[in-house]
């Protein structure tokens, strides 16, 4: 259960919050993890308090067989872009089909509605996308940290810390079967 050497993507785009990038980016370092940024444009990315992240690999040159997890941060402006990059959602679907741990807080659960990989799923997120979660097939609850078959949820910032730690928990435990338990 270590996440030493684990290759976790890091995907977003100009806009994204950025404690909900850095800290859980923070926590996989600290854990042994290999974040890389991933991005649907070169050089950085800038969230929308200022912080320049810069990019490792564009969205459209990624393979889901390439990263052992997924992490996709909020931010309306970013969640709002990436769902409508196709390379984007085709990653994200690509990372779910292989049955790869996938972290996802606040706004950046939409791309997952449009990548249709929420059929049966429990998840939380940021209150006004319960309404596009439900209709894409899934469970919304209103709770800090969801996990359901090695999809982590949560909703702000401010949750942060539980996010962090079942995320750093599902990245150690790699695959899962696809089994809803």
């Amino acid at each position: 259960m270590s996440t030493t050497g684990k290759k976790v993507a890091v995907l977003a785009t100009n806009g994204f919050e950025d404690s909900e990038l850095t800290s859980p980016w923070k926590a996989l370092v600290d854990a042994g993890a290999i974040p890389t940024m991933v991005a649907p444009i070169a050089d950085s990315i800038t969230g929308k308090n200022g912080h320049a992240q810069d990019v490792d690999m564009l969205v459209r040159e990624a393979k889901p067989y390439d990263f052992d997890a997924l992490l996709l941060p909020g931010g309306v402006v970013n969640a709002d872009s990436l769902r409508l990059d196709h390379d984007a959602v085709a990653f994200a679907r690509g990372i779910f089909e292989q049955h790869k741990p996938v972290g996802v807080i606040c706004h950046g659960a939409w791309i997952l509605a449009d990548a249709d990989v929420l059929a049966g799923r429990t998840l939380t997120s940021y209150p006004s996308l319960r309404t596009d979660l439900t209709n894409a097939g899934a469970t919304w609850v209103d709770q800090e940290v969801v996990v359901d078959q090695g999809l982590v949820s949560s909703r702000t910032p401010d949750d942060l810390p539980a996010f962090n730690d079942k995320l750093v928990e599902e990245v150690g435990e790699g695959q899962h079967s696809g089994q809803t338990t």
